[in-house]
């Protein structure tokens, strides 16, 4: 008879909980809350203002069942322990999952693992201790202010611009640098410049390299056009060239320091293409763990870390590995050290493999193509931090001729060091022109050159680039803008909204709804969502958490700085409203006025300025004919339009306002519900995002966001597959019977 558990531990997920069960035993019962319990009301503000900002939670929807079955659970043991996880987030579920299932004469312990190995499991549950308050307080004093800002001042978006609209106190500020980013590439004016490369090679040698003009009696020259460069060129065609100086030096370059959070976020955009998103989510993945010699273990460190920090045990261990790997000369004297940024909260360690002799070629056989591809990422910058450095040898050639002085740099790899492994990327706003060349090794001072060829090449200054998700996370956790864990949540949310969307399906470029309500915020806000405020605030919040400050009155001070503000522009919202309504030449036809354009839910129109007494509208493209389509109206047999409206693209009768009819605007795909004989159409979200679903809601509920398409799988027949984005931006099929993905549309 099997012995009933003495201890409950609680996980935030299933894959956690299986593989921590295998580690523990029959003396603990593992089970998994599945993330956050309780949370602040959907659809009311939640918090006390007048009573020290108290919150009130409740149980989040879905998750009754979960709690009671934990609740349950622990009645029948000693002690309960809960391991969600190792941060300030984690720190408050906790405590949720405490005051909800834990009796009031029960045990609870909280312990904290970097790592879901044995060792590390089964030392946290021997130095478990109590739950760190001040952490939980520091993430309630974030839910609050969040809450506080979205409840209190979205309304005003909803009454100045249009409903649905929303506004974060991290989240604007993010969508404000988007926005700023654009306007300056829109006021950017372009200069143009010109170089002057000559290639040159010694007198008894035919290898050529190349110098740059760089100076004119000993002053730095400009060459704006194409007519300076010519005269440039004309005189060096005549002139002698003559080695003045040269200079040899050797350069090291020391490997990067291990992953944090925002370095791999950025490095898997940048390798990978993955999103943000999609890189914790493979991270999560890595940190719970697979089957590895038939026992489950996680292969690398916990993924949310703003640290470099590397426990002494696995310095000793990677030093090991790279002597065996690659020879006692990559092994520095002793371990690289980082430092570690400040402000950081240092809580964790870097993120680094847990068992560095697992190497990628070998975990490449274990877990998905996603998994193998950011384990190899991570394993390899965190053996090259602890490599030698990479050493060059850099020679500067000054190079002399008609009064015109050049210059020649050329490097070449002494010693690849670290580099034999791993380099780290950058972005292309960080790339320099690229000047460098073979410059012969024994070039000498007064040594003769002989002129080859004359290279003069146009170039235009470029503005500034647009963000990447791997140069908005670098630029958010440079202004100190959200913290490391909360970039994947902000980049999702800015595009959930629509206020900013995706380029060539890799750069930011705000919408016009996103400019529209920066715009506004900014004017209305100033100081509320400026970018040094907020990172003034997610200093307090750090503070908070150190117990250097109390959170009551850090809301307190945040939520009265702009209070006032609100409350003036509450009671000015019509003159807002009015400075936002674009005047127009368009005449409304009903009353003659000039009519405005306004915001709604579907973006901008026009509408007339008399509103109510005249309540005409039309779309803000009225001037081109609605799209006619090959249906005829039942009704008075005149082609049907394809309109937009309130709730997304319709059929319509041309014969209106004589004829009114109206239908859904079909994809002409019959449901895929069983005994449904509905047909699929296109409808739209109270947030205007287009889905599609059965015209016989509400007793069919198939609803899809994905567009369905009428094409049988060419793996298991399923009669649908449906459309998705590929990482090159081109849509790509996929089943949802068999998870089978097709790349193009031809294949499948």
């Amino acid at each position: 008879m099997a012995k009933s558990p003495k201890s409950l531990v609680v996980v935030e997920s299933p894959a956690k909980a299986k593989t921590i069960n295998k580690i523990l035993g029959s003396d603990f019962l593992v089970k998994s809350c599945m993330g956050h319990v309780r949370d602040l009301p959907p659809k009311e503000l939640g918090v006390e203002v007048e009573n020290d900002f108290k919150p009130r939670y409740v149980t989040i929807r879905g998750k009754g069942k979960i709690l009671t079955e934990l609740k349950k659970a622990a009645q029948s043991v000693n002690t309960v322990y809960l391991a969600t996880d190792p941060d300030r987030e984690g720190e408050a579920i906790a405590w949720h999952v405490a005051h909800a299932i834990v009796p009031k004469d029960g045990t609870v312990k909280r312990i904290l693992f970097n790592e879901i190995t044995p060792k590390a499991v089964r030392q946290s549950i021997e130095k478990s201790s109590d739950l760190d308050l001040q952490k939980v307080n520091a993430q309630q004093a974030r839910r609050v202010l969040d809450r506080l800002v979205g409840y209190e001042i979205s309304p005003l978006l909803w009454k100045v611009i249009h409903a649905g609209l929303s506004a974060g106190r991290v989240q604007s500020v993010a969508a404000r640098l988007i926005c700023e980013r654009d306007d300056e590439i829109n006021a950017f004016e372009q200069v143009e410049y010109w170089s002057v490369d000559a290639h040159l090679h010694q007198e008894a040698k035919s290898e050529v390299f190349r110098a740059r003009v760089l100076q004119f009696k000993g002053e730095k020259i400009s060459i704006p056009n194409e007519e300076a460069a010519g005269e440039i060129t004309s005189a060096l065609e005549k002139a002698e060239f003559s080695v003045v100086e040269v200079k040899r030096r050797e350069q090291r370059r020391r490997p990067s320091a291990p992953f944090i959070t925002s370095t791999l976020q950025q490095d898997c955009a940048r390798k990978l293409r993955f999103t943000v998103k999609r890189t914790m989510a493979v991270a999560q993945q890595l940190y719970e763990g697979a089957e590895v010699d038939g026992e489950t273990r996680g292969l690398i460190t916990y993924m949310r870390t703003d640290s470099v920090r590397i426990a002494d045990d696995a310095i000793q261990q990677v030093r090991e590995e790279i002597g065996k790997l690659y020879g006692a000369e990559y092994v520095p004297d002793k371990p690289n050290a980082y430092k570690t940024k400040r402000g950081a909260q240092d809580a964790h360690e870097a993120i680094r493999p847990t068992d560095v002799s697992l190497h990628p070629n070998r975990i490449r056989e274990l877990v998905a193509p996603d998994q193998a591809k950011l384990y190899e990422l991570v394993w390899k910058r965190f053996v090259a931090s602890q490599m030698k450095p990479q050493v060059l040898d850099v020679i500067s050639v000054d190079i002399e001729a008609a009064e015109y002085l050049l210059r020649a740099t050329g490097s070449s790899v002494k010693f690849p060091g670290f580099a034999t492994l791993y380099t780290e990327t950058r972005d292309e706003s960080e790339e320099e022109e690229e000047t460098k060349s073979a410059v012969p090794a024994d070039i000498s001072k007064d040594d003769a050159l002989k002129l080859k060829d004359l290279d003069p090449e146009q170039h235009f200054t470029k503005p500034p680039a647009r963000y990447s998700e791997a140069s908005l996370v670098k630029d958010l956790e440079a202004k100190g803008i959200g913290r490391p864990s909360t970039y994947a949540q902000i980049i999702s949310t800015l595009q959930d909204r629509e206020y900013v969307e995706k380029v060539d399906n890799r750069y930011f470029v705000g919408t016009e709804r996103g400019h529209t309500v920066n715009k506004f915020l900014v004017a209305t806000f100033p100081n509320v969502f400026d970018v040094t405020f907020t990172a003034q605030m997610e200093d307090q919040l750090d503070r908070i958490e150190e117990g250097a400050v109390d959170w009551v009155s850090t809301v307190g001070q945040f939520y009265s700085s702009w209070k006032g503000t609100l409350k003036d522009a509450i009671e000015r919202r019509k003159e807002l409203k009015k400075a936002f309504q674009e005047e127009t030449d368009v005449v409304c036809e009903e009353c003659g006025s000039n009519m405005v354009v306004k915001w709604g839910r579907n973006g901008r129109f026009l509408a007339c300025p008399g509103y109510p007494k005249c309540k005409n509208t039309k779309p803000l493209d009225h001037e081109e004919e609605p799209a006619k389509t090959d249906k005829v109206c039942e009704q008075c047999q005149k082609p049907m339009v394809v309109k937009t409206g309130r709730y997304g693209r319709f059929l319509a009768c041309s014969g209106y306002p004589d004829c009114r009819n109206v239908k859904p605007f079909s994809l002409g795909i019959s449901c895929p519900e069983e005994d449904c004989q509905g047909d699929l159409v296109e409808k739209q979200s109270r947030t205007g995002k287009v889905f599609y679903g059965c015209d016989q809601y509400p007793n069919c509920k198939f609803a899809s966001w994905d567009k369905p398409v009428e094409q049988e799988c060419a793996h298991c027949q399923a009669p649908l597959l449906y459309e998705k984005n590929s990482r090159s931006g081109t849509p790509s099929l996929g089943c949802r019977v068999c998870d089978t993905r097709f790349e193009n549309t031809q294949a499948a």
